[in-house]
């Protein structure tokens, strides 16, 4: 009975000690869910997720390519097959989450440690006897064991839980010595190193920087759909420039041909024909050069889309739908204004850059205070003649208490207050970039507004050139057809209408490529294409 109430209080006493610790690891671990005092760090609601492993797209199963055969494509289709293939952006989609491993690096700075360590050892020991002559040979057996759990808190805290024992066993004694000591020790720190704010900066530094990153991926990829969209559009003007430069190859061979009549029958002189071979033969080489355009945009759109199959790049591409003017109003400009200072990936990050260089400033300046340590160190120890009588001693009187005071306080502090001062500046530059920022989006925003009402604007004016030049053609043909005009103003005449034709539509291209770079200038073409992409919602201005 004595032998089991001895074991009843020996656990009841460790179960006592380890109770007393739970409080303080339930108050780690609840806030360690919270990550702190999030006040300096306002993430957008988005940014929960911090290792997105591929963006999210809306209606991405409208963009399955085949796997082998010719490619017939509209722009939406281009659009999500780069968005789910391209090797680029893949590659790009691995930086947050290799950012993240930075995040968890820091937060194992307040994971528990368990340690332990068993030794065991012998000394022998010659001896002068008591007489004074000889000696007396001493073995001494010496077996320890430790084990620890070590715990350092957000609050500046760090506690160690830990229980050793050791027997001590000498052959001319005829019982060993023994000992266990179970002990707490507390150590709070009072100045520097105190408080959440200061201990959780990094982890919410690196936050930053992990949403930075998916600020960075979101620019890249609204970089690489305008890189698509101009591609997409450059193939399709490609295309229609082979039908326009065949068309008029087409007429000047037929003038080729009526020449020839003429000056066999004799109602037009020889010397006429060289003009309308010259006109021929330049109109080849022009449809030369648009099919090797053709050949190259091919190849590039290819590489953006990255379409499945083991190779691409002697698939045929067509494009479903030719550009034409779209349904597009602009608003205001300084509605535009406000969208791109709202929504640049550019200027979220500058944003975010401030809220982590704020955190750097109450870093350092928690670091320019002296250290000053409370420690607490609480032990109970049991001696016995063996391992478990030494157990059953820990509910005994003996105890140790040893409470005190550390500080330590560098007399320049040259070290801490140089990155003060750093910390202060950067913060400032910080804010001197985002305000540089402002002013350089407002400016990349006024000039695409006006380039896109200035293409907008060449479209019929465009229009109008061509309709001219059909009528000049026209009549110059009549002309040459009754000897009042000559095969060099008939070529002149035609080389000018292929021009236009391909102004024509090359201003419409225009127009859509100036739209697309103005919504990729404003941070709203992945929205206004349908993409939903981490990093959508906007960082509020921390100034």
């Amino acid at each position: 009975m004595k032998t089991m109430n001895r074991f009843k209080k020996r656990i009841g006493f460790i179960l006592i000690l380890v109770v007393a610790t739970l409080p303080m690891s339930c108050i780690f671990m609840g806030y360690d869910k919270k990550s702190g005092d999030t006040s300096l760090s306002p993430y957008p609601d988005d940014m929960d997720v911090y290792s997105p492993d591929e963006l999210v797209i809306e209606n991405a199963g409208e963009g399955s390519l085949p796997d082998s055969g010719p490619l017939r494509i509209t722009l939406n289709d281009a659009i999500l097959s780069a968005m789910e293939n391209n090797p680029s952006l893949i590659v790009e989609r691995f930086n947050p989450s290799i950012q993240k491993t930075f995040t968890d690096e820091e937060r194992a700075v307040f994971d528990p440690v368990l340690g332990g360590e068993i030794s065991a050892g012998r000394n022998d020991v010659a001896n002068q006897g008591i007489t004074g002559r000889g000696t007396i040979d001493t073995t001494t057996d010496v077996y320890a064991g430790t084990i620890s759990l070590k715990e350092y808190f957000p609050t500046g805290t760090f506690m160690e839980l830990g229980f050793s024992s050791s027997v001590t066993d000498v052959d001319r004694s005829d019982d060993p010595y023994a000992k266990a000591r179970v002990g707490l020790s507390v150590t709070q720190s009072l100045l520097r190193g105190y408080g959440t704010e200061v201990n959780e900066a990094r982890i919410q530094q690196s936050r930053l920087e992990t949403a930075i990153s998916i600020y960075e991926l979101r620019g890249f990829s609204e970089t690489l759909v305008a890189q698509v969209e101009n591609a997409y559009w450059d193939y399709a003007l490609a295309q229609r420039e082979i039908e326009i430069v065949e068309e008029s190859l087409k007429l000047a061979n037929q003038q080729l041909v009526e020449t020839e009549e003429m000056i066999r029958v004799g109602v037009m002189a020889e010397a006429e024909l060289a003009a309308v071979q010259a006109e021929v033969a330049v109109q080849k080489q022009a449809l030369i050069n648009t099919k090797s355009a053709l050949e190259s945009n091919r190849i590039i759109l290819l590489r953006l889309l990255n379409p499945p199959g083991e190779s691409f790049w002697n698939r045929e591409v067509s494009i479903v739908r030719p550009p034409a003017l779209p349904e597009a109003e602009l608003d205001d400009i300084e509605e535009h204004v406000a969208v791109a200072k709202r929504m640049r990936p550019e200027i979220n990050q500058a944003k975010l850059d401030i809220q982590r260089q704020e955190l750097e400033v109450v870093r350092t300046k928690n670091g320019m205070l002296p250290v000053m340590d409370l420690f607490i160190n609480l032990g109970k120890t049991g001696y016995a003649d063996s391992f478990s009588g030494a157990v059953d001693d820990l509910p005994g009187d003996n105890y140790d208490v040893l409470v005190g005071l550390n500080f330590e306080q560098p007399i320049r502090n040259r070290s801490a207050k140089a990155q003060r001062r750093r910390s202060l500046l950067k913060k400032n530059q910080a804010e001197k970039i985002l305000e540089n920022l402002f002013q350089l989006v407002e400016l990349d925003i006024r000039n695409a507004y006006i380039e896109v009402n200035r293409t907008r604007e060449q479209i019929a004016a465009s229009a109008a050139t061509r309709k001219f030049q059909e009528e000049k053609l026209r009549i110059e043909t009549e002309k040459f057809r009754v000897g009042r005009s000559t095969n060099l103003l008939v070529a002149q005449a035609q080389r000018d209408l292929l021009l236009n034709r391909i102004n024509e539509v090359n201003t419409v291209v225009s127009y859509l490529k100036a739209l697309t770079s103005f919504y990729r200038l404003e941070g709203s073409l992945l929205e206004r294409r349908g993409i939903a992409a981490p990093g959508r919602k906007p960082v509020d201005d921390p100034r």
